[in-house]
């Protein structure tokens, strides 16, 4: 005697599709349009970096202290990235509840589907950058001789 499990309305999976699909819209769209707060010219922000890293070279030299750490000030691209972090772990988090409810399948695996992926996206995303931008740091460090002139 087989029992057969009931299956509920797929009210959980389906808010958790509309979310995770928001939630890679959102990421996505802010990828390819964005950033949207103001941003320093490249040139000038790496002209700082190599100014800061020889200031801080000289300081650990003489022993002098380094300077506390700031914190950056909180932006629309920062605001849009928390926003579609928690959009997408909503979207999982319905599609899990989804399927412990026994709701149909097609729905939970759209909920995850579109959840993850957008998680992923920006994990992708970061990481690429991240390996991009220690090329260039690597790069500045190697000519900085160069970049710097009669100044070291």
């Amino acid at each position: 005697m087989s029992q057969a499990i009931e299956q509920t309305r797929p009210t959980a999976s389906l808010i958790g599709v509309a979310l995770g699909a928001c939630a890679l819209l959102l990421v996505m769209t802010h990828f390819w349009v964005g950033p949207f707060a103001p941003q320093q010219n490249v040139a000038v922000s790496i002209g700082e970096l190599a100014g800061e890293i020889r200031q801080a070279a000289t300081r650990a030299l003489t022993g002098a202290p380094q300077p506390e750490p700031q914190t950056a000030p909180w932006n629309i691209d920062d605001t849009l990235k928390l926003v579609g972090t928690l959009l997408a772990g909503s979207a999982v988090i319905l599609g899990i509840i989804g399927f412990i409810r026994h709701e149909t399948r097609r729905p939970i695996t759209g909920a995850l589907a579109l959840g993850i992926g957008a998680i992923l996206f920006q994990i992708a995303t970061w990481t690429i950058l991240m390996v991009i931008g220690v090329i260039l740091l690597i790069g500045i460090m190697q000519n900085m001789g160069e970049i710097l002139g009669d100044w070291i």
